[in-house]
């Protein structure tokens, strides 16, 4: 009976897990919710102390008092913050009485639309020219009250109010303005404390991380912490040039209030996506109320467009590149989730909160699947990514990240580090049977089109800054800097006499499905270094028997292994090289061991002059038998090589910052 009890529970397990964090996830939806008049300041408060904490360190570090750095950034914050509110309310205040006057180029516009769409006869178009129809019908009859009674005499109105009513219009006015201020305050008390205390808060975020790995743990959150703050200040001051183009531009267009739709502008653009939209809509609406012809409206959304993609695909990409940390569903789900929470303050801080939490998750293991869920970084290893797109029979998108991964890293680096990896999970899984026939097929097509595919990308000479994807990028941060001998091309003229016929490399693939795409593989990165070599396998070796004849002119025969049947095996399969080349040297590959003693003992038992597990190392001893002694093997490099994180936190918190 408690056998059975206990499985039933074993089962029930994991509903019950889900039915806890879903009650988890309710109740700090809850908590944000009813709590979102101190959460709101709370959270602005975090982000305007990462803003300014930049400016408070180069402060300190120029011998400022603390006190007195802390002062004089929060004193600029708040002029700026004052300012800018102080012209929004003046420019709004100028716009609401220009408004009336523009009523007739709005009534001639609609009704010109109208008559153009009536043109066009029935269907939409026909229903398009009535709504535009009503629609001035119902400006013309919101106007005439207004028309009418300024022709007619007004009667003098008396009143007499007492003190109580003086009180209630003061009151009425100074009412609504406390909720903003007070707000306002609440933020910079917050910030202040928060820049006061900001090393106490960074060891409590320590503790909380963990304390086993002090050392890496408290450079990981200063690296992360300081990487945040440089980038929401970048993307404040690209928010800031944006909105003063968009300023200047419309002021020379002549749209009315150009300052306060440069400001919007600015502000609007922290909203994913949609906020440059709605930046761009209010200011093209007023110009099509202003303007009775098209070139303002036209001229306007070309503004807004062209700003929008110098910032875009220029600036941005200098200061902090393209991406945010965040993958683009998790962005827009982080916008609906904080809008949802606390209107339209939450959209606007929606993408720097997730930010926040994004790099919560990536150093403080509890909070892990908050990066997981919404952080850009593929949650899969590249060889995962490349063993599933295998599986899945997907090469043409495999191809198209190596192609990304080939701008910055060499052939023979992504074939070792990504595909050879990922090719030994798959073994793992064809030896336990859990891959076979027609997955197996697939699997092997797969990586043998993917192998093509790659084979014809030409090396790239001259590495350029560029963009790589998110999925590209992490894995050139995981497998690190090329190998030495990548960069080695071998000229004709120093190889030894032996090597300089056209195919001085025979490599023999074993049995297993997936031998003969790692031995094309060997044979690519040979050829591109200056080898050349071709690709024969063992069965159709022993279908057509050659004569040493046919063995003239091979100087190197590489035996190619995933994994061999047997040490027996690779004895006969060396006996039978020498028999046919007995002059050509033998390199064995196999290439998912990697046991250091069974590599010692198979070099013990097995006579070949090079046991390799690695296609890097295959080159190197290929490159080390070609040349000839007494002459130095020229090494021109392909590439510089690239730039290395000094670590791996900075690697990690770099692809946060960017």
């Amino acid at each position: 009976m408690d056998i059975v009890t206990s499985q039933m529970l074993r089962r029930a397990l994991p509903l019950f897990t889900a039915l806890a964090v879903t009650v988890l996830i309710l109740a700090v939806s809850s908590i944000l919710y009813l709590g979102r008049e101190i959460f709101v300041p709370f959270a602005l408060g975090i982000l305007l102390s990462f803003i300014l904490a930049p400016i408070v360190i180069k402060l300190q570090r120029h011998r400022v008092p603390r006190i007195l750095a802390i002062s004089g950034a929060i004193l600029v914050a708040t002029v700026v913050i004052l300012g800018l509110g102080f012209l929004i309310a003046t420019q709004v205040t100028a716009l609401v009485g220009e408004i009336p006057s523009y009523r007739s180029t709005v009534e001639g516009k609609l009704r010109s639309l109208s008559e153009s769409a009536q043109s066009q006869g029935s269907g939409p178009f026909s229903r398009a020219a009535v709504a535009l129809e009503e629609m001035a019908a119902d400006i013309q009859t919101i106007a005439a009250p207004a028309e009418g009674a300024a022709d007619a005499p007004k009667p003098l109105l008396v009143t007499v109010e007492d003190s109580s009513s003086l009180f209630q219009t003061i009151s009425a006015v100074a009412l609504p303005l406390l909720s903003p201020i007070a707000t306002f305050g609440v933020v910079i008390i917050f910030a202040i404390f928060i820049l006061l205390q900001r090393e106490d808060l960074r060891n409590r975020f320590i503790r909380l991380a963990g304390t086993d790995d002090l050392q890496q743990t408290t450079a990981a959150i200063d690296d992360a912490a300081k990487r945040l703050s440089k980038l929401l200040l970048f993307q404040l001051g690209v928010n800031a040039a944006f909105g003063a183009m968009t300023a200047l531009g419309l002021w020379l267009l002549g749209v009315p209030s150009p300052v306060l739709w440069g400001i919007l502008g600015g502000i609007l653009r922290f909203i994913p996506y949609v906020g440059g939209f709605i930046g761009a809509g209010l200011p093209m609406l007023l110009a099509f109320a202003v303007d009775p012809g098209w070139s303002m409206v036209i001229w306007t959304a070309v503004l807004y467009l062209g700003a929008e993609a110098l910032l875009s695909n220029v600036v941005e990409p200098v200061l902090y590149g393209h991406s945010t940390g965040l993958s683009p569903v998790a962005i827009l789900l982080a916008a609906t989730v904080w809008a949802l929470l606390w209107g339209p303050v939450g959209l606007i801080l929606a993408t720097p909160l997730t930010i926040c939490l994004v790099v919560m998750g990536r150093h403080v293991p509890r909070l892990a699947f908050i990066d997981v869920m919404f952080g850009d970084r593929p949650a899969l290893s590249p060889p995962q990514i490349f063993y599933q797109r295998m599986l899945a029979g997907a090469p043409q998108e495999a191809a198209d990240q190596a192609r990304e991964f080939l701008r910055e890293r060499e052939l023979a680096t992504y074939y070792d580090e990504v595909a050879l990896e990922g090719l030994r999970i798959a073994h793992e899984d064809v030896a336990r049977f859990a891959v076979k026939g027609e997955r197996l097929e697939t699997l092997r097509a797969a990586t043998l089109e993917l192998v093509e595919d790659v084979g014809t990308l030409r090396p790239s000479r001259r590495r350029r800054k560029t963009h790589l994807t998110a999925e590209a990028a992490a894995a050139v941060d995981a497998v690190g800097p090329d190998q030495e001998v990548t960069r080695i091309v071998q000229r004709k003229e120093d190889l030894a006499p032996e090597w300089r016929g056209p195919t001085p490399v025979v490599c023999l693939s074993g049995n297993n499905a997936l031998d003969p795409a790692v031995t094309t593989m060997l044979v690519q990165v040979l050829e591109r270094h200056g080898l050349g070599a071709r690709h024969i396998s063992l069965s159709e070796l022993r279908k057509n028997p050659p004569a040493r004849k046919d063995a003239e002119g091979v100087a190197l025969v590489v035996l190619s292994f995933i994994e061999p049947l047997s040490t027996v095996h690779l004895r006969q399969a060396v006996r039978e090289v020498h028999r046919v080349a007995p002059k050509a040297r033998i390199m064995i590959g196999i290439w998912r061991q990697r046991d250091p003693a069974m590599l010692q003992e198979l070099q013990r038992r097995v006579h070949a002059d090079a046991l390799v597990t690695t296609l890097n190392k295959a080159l190197a001893a290929a490159l080390e038998m070609s040349g000839q002694r007494g002459v130095q093997t020229p090494a021109p490099r392909l590439t510089p090589p690239p730039a290395v994180p000094a670590n791996r936190v900075e690697a990690e918190a770099s692809a946060v910052a960017l």
